[in-house]
């Protein structure tokens, strides 16, 4: 301690020193000194660095002050709080003097201590003094100060404390905003726009009364208008306001908007700008308050986008005819040179208005029909403006235009496409000549800027509208030709040019280039040659298309290709043998090689075996593997039957040598690649090429990839077709594998699929290893061993039903083997030394069997089955209803009268047997269960009122499933059931419905339109388990076929609503022994409001009223443990989806994420209840993380002070970090499996 002290005390001696470099050395170790964590000053040396430093901020040299300066920031933290309060005194009265450089100076180190300062969420005090004594000097400054350059000064350190801290300064808020409200009248511009800026950071944390305040004088002011100046200045201010903190001047735009409205008629071209900016903001920030105004700001816009009263836009037509006859542009542009106008800022009106109508476009999707008819038409127009930035502005505002037109690609929308987005689409088809008219003779424009945009938007409408541009192409192409071959276009002039016409390759027919080629190729393959790498992969992507477009395989075309091969070919080959460039470059050329050589191989004649070669050399570079595997695959899978003996022999064992690298993209490729030679090229291929492929196929087929394992089975399954005497000789170590596989838990879909077919191609090969006998045995080898009668399942669940699709795979490959086999399962289940193990399988076995065979010439079946039902062991009685319910599905006549004379006549087996009749129902063709339709529905209808949920929901099933057999007739019985008496028959109706809801297009859909409002009315039901399965199903709707409901949602919200809040009465209090234990019957309804809650997220989101479902999301912050979790995640999807309201919301929305954070578990608590916690913290960081994504979100002081209080936590920074980590190596995996 001793030591540090006398460290410094001759520090500051030597900053007494006359020699400047003295003064500047000891002050920069001070400096050190200071940012060393572990020094301590005592109370002596404090007051003595304080005032040293003082002193040296009038030093005469400018370093030693800068120093000097830079030291105040680090001892803020090291000095206690009344010295830091005279720092700040001196600094303020320093801010006063007369010399210039001490003010700045001064000002320089106010800054760097406001940034020093503690947090207020760290709990200091010494923050909240310090602030106030700054404040009320600057405040007083600000106020009597004739001196402009100390007003900007201290305006400017307002703002900035106001930023940081505007919360700590609560109580200074109203003098604050005393003193800032006459600043905005000040002669000085500057002063003003500075008063606004700190006017924006003082609304973002200032109360309601001194926001209404501030509002009232703002109205006040507009409404006198005392001078245009004044009034710019004071609707700069709201617009800034509305920036910062637009979710709190919504309430006051009824009366904001209709004086800005008229303020846009005055003739003032500022004036003019600064309402349209302010327009903009209000649009973006308060979406739903503004609405009611939105007519007639279009209205506006639409009128000032026009709006240029030193041009005459009449006579330019004829213009251009004589400009073109005389080609007299030089003349033409001196003449105007003459009158043109410098003081003219009308365009900065137009500008804004543009501005403004790309807010209004982008944020109201609901309105794009309206949107279409007048304002598409009005932009049109305008895409002549004279003024480079305003027409960059009106395309970008037609570009948002076209975007909210974009069809939404999800799979949500495409199996569920209702009539609705086609109305501005075709609107919009119409309106495309008149786009073209506008824009093809820009195309040839000096200005590089508008050729630009004019590419960006015709992009983005050929994506919106592919094939719109087809009558088109000859207007477009000379555009095109010419900013590919004009000397001046730069680099990314380009490049945009060669984009927009990749897209428009891509989405056209190709007979519509056909007449362009001969003027489109050869700047193509002159950009191909480029020295700009970005410029050549451009290139080679727009060739790429450009063969597909010359000779299209899949149809007969009688455009001849033969002229253009040369240079086509040349071109590209030259980069392909190119070893020095861009890694992309390198790509787009194997690619577009790849593709030429499928397309147009033929033409190639002594070409094409040197450049197989080099495919080759490429193949053996790690670099460019991957590229050259999928561009084989290509060629391998040619029509035009491209001959690669040459390549193939030494290419084949490398293709399998791949197979061993750890790179999954490379796999699957070479897997492909591998299985189209094969397909393709069996001739030329040598049985040792087979074998080097076959050794590594076993390593690949593992549970721990399955879709690996599904391509690498689907190649085996290939070469038992092509080559079954090959197979044969590995089939030991590839069984071994596969068979591991049919009994891992995890196995379903494609790669099941892939197996079935494999076995069944494996028993046709008929080799003596892999016979139907020696299958069938290593299937069910581990079902057979486990051992005694007792066992329980030794395979998981799933197995079994793999096992057993297997077993009858086999038998309908072998057809002869399969009575055997049915009559072992027989004997397997009577026995009863079997295991319950061996019988599930059995019985699985026969269920797959007898889907698709008729198994009546087994008499005893029906009652083996039957007498199963008694079985002690729940997974065989399950295992022979499925059973019962599918060998009845392949021979209905016989089994189902029985099946429903069962059903009424056995209560105790009716569980069961109605599981069966499930299976009948969902597997069997519509027009076969005709028949029986009136005595199942009336058997159906006889349990539906069954006090077991169980069963009740298995009849409901049952019902939903039949009603798709016959929806015309069905469909009203089950509406009229929802007036039933009982709450049980209702809940079993409602149920039903939602079995017939599916994600594909289905012939009930049409119907189940017209009644699902009927069925959803019971979200009022009186009875909770009723109102509980009419969200299920508003649930399955809206996640299925949300065209069903969209209609309904003014209808069906706010009974959703009112189902997400907490109902005291059905809260009650259950005795446990000595415990009490609080139970909540109403939390699953709840649980299940807020689910239909989130599936709206992803489907109806422009429906919702965001702020009104804000409000609910708030209460199930701060509900049960279940309902948390799940508000969490939707947090984080809000933040995502629609930011603006989250961020407008922020405040309300923190508070419980906060106290969900910092909740300590009570210390003698159980381990679920930490586990419980830990994970609620987890997914409450999570929303956090998403909210901190967000633009803007660290503007809002709530945030700021979460964010400080998360890093000084020791336990919530650890695990924000582990989430962010968790985040980054998800986004990082996403993007790499998408290559």
């Amino acid at each position: 301690m001793a030591s540090v002290s006398y460290h410094i005390s001759s520090l500051l001696e030597k900053m007494t020193s006359t020699d400047k470099d003295f003064r500047f050395m000891a002050t920069n170790d001070l400096m050190i000194e200071l940012q060393k964590d572990s020094i301590k000053l005592d109370e002596d040396s404090e007051k003595k660095v304080v005032k040293m430093l003082l002193k040296l901020l009038e030093d005469k040299n400018g370093e030693v002050q800068n120093l000097a300066v830079k030291c105040l920031g680090p001892l803020v933290g090291k000095v206690k709080e009344y010295q830091v309060e005279t720092i700040v005194d001196t600094l303020c009265t320093n801010m006063l003097s007369d010399k210039e450089q001490l003010r700045d100076i001064s000002s320089i180190g106010l800054k760097t201590v406001i940034s020093e300062l503690p947090p207020a969420s760290t709990g200091s005090t010494m923050t909240a003094n310090v602030c106030k004594k700054i404040t009320a000097q600057l405040t007083g400054a600000i106020g009597k100060q004739e001196d402009v350059s100390v007003q900007l000064e201290a305006l400017d350190i307002l703002s900035d404390m106001l930023s940081r801290l505007g919360g700590t300064l609560y109580s200074f808020h109203s003098s604050i905003l005393t003193c800032l409200l006459p600043q905005l009248t000040s002669p000085r511009l500057a002063v003003r726009k500075r008063a606004i800026t700190a006017l924006g950071h003082l609304v973002l944390t200032c109360s309601g009364n001194i926001f209404s305040e501030l509002t009232e004088h703002l109205l006040a002011e507009l409404k006198r208008n005392e001078s245009t100046s004044t009034t710019r200045t004071y609707i700069q201010c709201v617009a800034g306001i509305s920036r910062q903190a637009g979710h709190r001047i919504g309430e006051h735009l009824e009366r904001i908007v209709p004086l800005i409205v008229r303020y846009c008629d005055v003739d003032d071209d500022e004036l003019r700008e600064y309402c349209f900016q302010a327009f903009e903001s209000f649009v973006r920030r308060c979406p739903k308050e503004i609405d009611p105004h939105i007519p007639s700001v279009m209205g506006l816009c639409l009128k000032y986008i026009t709006f240029d009263p030193n041009y005459n836009y009449d006579n330019e037509e004829e213009e251009e005819e004589m400009m073109e006859t005389e080609n007299g542009e030089d003349e033409e542009q001196e003449s105007d040179d003459e009158y043109s106008d410098d003081d003219d800022i009308s365009w900065k009106v137009r500008r804004a208005a543009a501005k403004c109508l790309e807010a209004v476009v982008s944020s109201r999707h609901d309105l794009l029909q309206d949107f279409y008819r007048t304002l598409s038409p009005a932009l049109i127009s305008r895409f002549k403006e004279r003024e480079e930035n305003v027409k960059a502005d009106i395309f970008s505002a037609y570009i948002s235009l076209l975007k909210q037109t974009l069809p939404t690609q999800s799979w949500l929308h495409t199996s569920d496409a209702s009539g609705k987005g086609d109305v501005p689409l075709t609107m919009l088809r119409n309106q495309v000549p008149n786009i073209v008219k506008a824009l093809h003779k820009q195309l040839k424009e000096k200005s590089i800027k508008s050729r630009q945009g004019c590419f960006s938007l015709l992009t983005e409408l050929a994506n919106v509208l592919p094939g719109c541009l087809a009558d088109h192409i000859p207007a477009l192409i000379p555009g095109i030709v010419f900013s590919l071959a004009d000397k001046s276009s730069s680099s990314n002039m380009r490049i945009d040019t060669l984009s927009f016409l990749h897209v428009l390759l891509c989405n056209h027919q190709p007979e519509v280039f056909h007449p362009h080629i001969k003027s489109l190729l050869p700047p193509v393959v002159t950009c191909i040659g480029d020295p700009f790498y970005k410029i050549m992969s451009e290139a080679l992507l727009v060739t790429q298309q450009l063969v597909k477009v010359i000779r299209p395989l899949d149809k007969s075309c009688t455009f001849d290709a033969k002229p253009y091969v040369k240079d086509l070919f040349s071109g590209t080959l030259k980069r392909l043998k190119a070893a020095d460039i861009d890694q992309e470059v390198k790509e787009r050329a194997i690619s577009c090689m790849g593709q030429i050589i499928y397309n147009l191989g033929d033409h190639l004649s002594t070409d094409l075996q040197p450049t197989l070669k080099i495919f080759l050399e490429r193949l053996k570079n790690e670099i460019t593997r991957l590229t050259t595997v999928k561009a084989l695959t290509l060629i391998a899978s040619s029509p035009l039957k491209i001959d690669l003996r040459p390549i193939l022999g030494e290419g084949i064992p490398i293709l399998a040598s791949f197979l061993r690298k750890n790179q999954r993209a490379l796999k699957l490729s070479t897997l492909t690649a591998l299985d189209i030679l094969v397909k393709n090229y069996s001739d030329s291929l040598k049985p040792a090429m087979i074998e080097s492929v076959l050794t590594e196929l076993p390593a690949l087929i593992t549970e721990n990839d399955m879709h690996v394992s599904q391509v690498a089975i689907m190649f085996l399954t290939t070469l038992a077709k092509v080559y079954p005497s090959c197979i044969s000789k590995i089939s030991g170590s590839v069984l071994a594998e596969i068979f591991q596989l049919v009994h891992s838990p995890l196995l379903q879909g494609g790669a099941l699929n892939a197996i079935i077919a494999f076995f069944q191609a494996l028993v046709l090969t008929k080799a003596a290893t892999t016979g139907y006998p020696e299958l069938m045995k290593q299937l069910t080898a581990p079902v057979y061993s486990s051992g005694s009668a007792g066992a329980s399942l030794t395979l998981h669940k799933q197995a079994y039903h793999s096992v057993a699709k297997c077993v009858a795979a086999l038998s309908s490959a072998c057809p002869k083997e399969a009575p055997v086999t049915v009559n072992q399962f027989v004997q397997d289940v009577k026995s009863p030394k079997s295991s319950p193990a061996v019988k599930v399988l059995a019985f699985l076995s026969l269920a797959e069997m007898g889907r698709t065979t008729n198994l009546s010439a087994h008499r005893e079946l029906r009652t083996v089955i039957l007498e199963a039902f008694a079985s002690t062991s729940e997974e065989v009685k399950s295992a022979a209803s499925y059973a019962l319910g599918n060998v009845s599905v392949g021979n209905l006549k016989e089994y189902l009268p029985f099946m429903l004379k069962e059903i009424g006549s056995q209560p105790k087996r009716q569980y069961l047997l109605l599981h069966s009749l499930k299976e009948v129902i969902s597997s069997s063709p519509a027009d076969s269960l005709t028949p029986y339709v009136e005595d199942i529905w009336a058997l159906l209808f006889k349990h539906c009122e069954c006090t077991e949920e169980g069963t009740r929901n298995v009849v409901a099933e049952c019902l939903g499933k039949l009603t798709l057999v016959n929806p015309a007739e069905l469909m009203p019985r089950l509406r009229k059931q929802l007036s039933a008496g009982s709450p049980h028959a209702r809940s079993t109706v409602v149920t039903a419905i939602k079995f017939t809801i599916a994600d594909q297009p289905q012939p009930i859909d049409a119907l189940l339109k017209g009644c699902i409002g009927d069925f959803l009315q019971t979200l009022q039901d009186p009875d909770l388990n009723v109102r509980r399965v009419a969200l299920a199903l508003f649930n399955s709707a809206a996640h299925n076929k949300p065209s069903l409901i969209r209609d309904l949602l003014n209808m069906v919200l706010p009974s959703l609503y009112s189902e997400t809040k907490v109902r005291r009465e059905l809260i009650r209090e259950v005795e446990m022994g000595p415990f009490k234990h609080t139970v909540d019957d109403g939390l699953d309804v709840r649980k299940a409001a807020f689910e239909c809650m989130y599936t709206l997220l992803e489907s109806c989101l422009d429906q919702l009223d965001i702020y009104e479902y804000l409000n609910h999301v708030e209460d199930g912050l701060k509900d049960h443990y279940d309902i948390r979790m799940l508000t969490f995640i939707m947090l984080a999807r809000l933040s995502v989806l629609c930011p603006s309201a989250v961020l407008q919301r922020l405040e309300r929305l923190i508070e419980p994420l906060r106290a969900t954070c910092s909740t300590k578990v009570k210390a003698g608590s159980v381990k679920q209840e930490f586990e419980k916690q830990d994970e609620l913290k987890r997914s409450a960081m999570r929303a956090v993380a998403a909210l901190l994504t967000i633009p803007e979100v660290e503007k809002s002081p709530v945030m700021a002070e979460f964010s400080s209080q998360i890093r000084s936590s020791p336990e919530m920074a650890s695990l924000f970090e582990s989430i962010q980590k968790d985040s980054a190596s998800l986004s990082i995996s996403e993007s790499m499996d998408m290559s």
